[in-house]
């Protein structure tokens, strides 16, 4: 049998917590508010750094540090109007498989390590956080797929990875970088300066060269579209208590559009809530809706929620296409817990009346998709509706619905929930993200801001500020191209967690017949018993 007296270590034990809660500070920091993307990096090594040779139930305490000091500020939006407890409760759940993906990696590494096999133990550090991110944006209720390290690199050279690997392969190249600069830190840290530089080069190298080995096409077909934001009367969970007027703001807002709009405008986009009285059983909501299509002269996609099922709502996308025709229709797939419904609402409503806030939606059960005519022959509109945004297989079963023709992705919200908070931007960098992803035009529209027009490689026109009333018009290219990352769907996901697996299966074989007799932080002696 072989006893350690000392396991190789990146940080020491009284380092540990403080790197652990700087990571956190360090991811929260990179995404947008501070939009300092290349903390996101810094902050993987930090924390990979303070868990790689814990231990499990170390690790995991440290990662629930980090995770608390990420995710309580990067989600202080969700508590902005319903207090803090169901902010605090959000925070803390997705801090938790934070601390659960540290507890693997600490565990793992610590005896892939005592084994001998510390350079491999590295490989733990990105496939956790692709892991991590796979499992809380799909667990539990469908999962929230919030502050993905991905999400925070829309400005970042990192992002052209989303064309083929989508979002979880930006993850993933985030956390590379950032376990290649923590292996700089540690063997510069045991006097390996010269053998340091090899992963430091490594990860400056793929910052510079990611954007020039991964080219973004833009090109396609230009078509006119505009949309509005009409903005609200008042911020807050009481933003649509004067829902006529949250309408009449937006059937004046396309009046303004349509008076200056091209001749050859082929769609006017409405956000999410901007007809919360159900136009399909009022007839003097149903008369604005055709006063704004008749303004704008094109057809009009507008949000709005219907009172159906019975007892229940939908909150759905709504395509006039013309005068007296029946509006096609898209339901969103997923509404999100704890918002749009609660699940177990008894059980939930002892812990805060607040769940009695939310509403009763239902989900729908085919993607949307609208054909809209235009002057260079007819183009689809791929309906999104808020916090869909987030979910990778939502907005690539959009695109591949499509199939072959030329489409557009449209994003409807409303943030008027929010108020002046990071809520807004964070939602528009997801959008920015899935841009380059699909290789897809986005139009971003929300009541109240941000909204814009993004281009297949992420950049940004026509940007609105917050709570204001605005229309945009441009003209954004359709493409019908298949990326990649759209072929390749979850792949990336199964593979590394096939992948981390097999590390940890690994560490187990490996650290047999190896005890650690000290702690990793005492420096001492290598003892070898036969």
């Amino acid at each position: 049998m072989t006893y350690r007296g000392r396991v190789p270590t990146p940080l020491r034990y009284v380092a540990r917590p403080a790197a652990a809660v700087a990571a956190g500070l360090c991811l929260w920091l990179a995404f947008p508010g501070a939009n300092l993307w290349w903390l996101a990096p810094v902050g993987v090594a930090l924390l990979g750094g303070a868990t790689l040779t814990a231990g499990g139930r170390r690790g995991a305490a440290l990662g629930l540090l980090a995770g608390l000091a990420f995710f309580v500020p990067v989600l202080s939006w969700s508590g902005i109007y319903v207090g803090a407890l169901p902010w605090l409760a959000l925070a803390t759940l997705q801090a938790l498989y934070v601390a659960a993906m540290s507890g693997v990696v600490g565990f793992a590494g610590r005896r892939l390590t005592t084994a001998g096999h510390g350079r491999v133990a590295y490989l733990l550090i990105p496939l956790g956080w692709v892991v991590q991110e796979w499992a809380r944006s799909t667990t539990p209720y469908g999962g929230f797929p919030w502050a993905r390290l991905a999400f925070s690199q829309a400005d970042g050279p990192l992002a052209h990875v989303a064309r083929w690997l989508g979002a979880p392969g930006v993850t993933l190249a985030v956390a590379a970088v950032g376990t290649l600069l923590l292996l700089a830190a540690t063997l510069a840290g045991e006097g390996e300066w010269a053998t340091a530089l090899v992963p430091a080069g490594l990860a400056v190298a793929a910052t510079l060269v990611v954007p020039v080995a991964i080219p973004l096409p833009v090109e396609g077909r230009t078509v006119a579209v505009g949309f509005v934001q009409g903005n609200v009367p008042r911020a807050g969970l009481e933003f649509n208590a004067e829902r006529r007027a949250v309408l009449d703001n937006h059937v004046r807002g396309t009046e303004l559009l349509g008076a200056r709009a091209p001749d050859d405008l082929s769609l006017v986009v409405w956000p999410e809530n901007s007809s919360d009285i159900d136009p399909l059983r009022n007839a003097d909501a149903a008369a604005q809706v055709e006063q704004a299509r008749q303004a704008a002269g094109v057809p009009l996609l507008i949000g709005a929620v219907l009172a159906e099922p019975e007892g229940a709502s939908s909150n759905v996308s709504l395509f006039y296409e013309g005068q007296g025709a029946y509006p096609q229709r898209y339901t969103k797939l997923h509404p999100v817990p704890f918002a749009e419904y609660v699940p177990s609402r008894e059980f939930f409503r002892m812990f805060s009346p607040a769940v009695d806030l939310a509403g009763n939606f239902v989900a729908g059960s085919q993607i949307g998709l609208f054909t809209v005519p235009a002057a260079g022959g007819a183009y689809a509109a791929l309906p999104t509706i808020c916090f869909e945004v987030a979910y990778d297989g939502l907005m690539r079963d959009s695109v591949l619905e499509a199939g072959d023709d030329e489409s557009l992705l449209v994003v409807q919200t409303n943030n008027a929930t929010f108020g002046f908070t990071d809520e807004s931007e964070q939602q528009f960098a997801i959008s920015r993200i899935r841009a380059i992803e699909h290789g897809r035009s986005v139009v971003h529209v929300s009541t109240v801001g941000v909204s814009g027009f993004i281009a297949p490689d992420g950049s940004v026109s026509g940007r609105t500020g917050l709570f204001t009333a605005e229309q945009g018009l441009a003209r954004p290219v359709v493409r019908a191209e298949t990326t990649p990352a759209d072929r390749l769907g979850q792949v990336p996901e199964w593979l590394a967690t096939a992948l981390l697996l097999g590390l940890v299966v690994g560490s187990v074989r490996a650290a047999r017949g190896v005890r650690v007799l000290e702690p990793a932080d005492r420096p001492r002696e290598d003892l070898t018993v036969a």
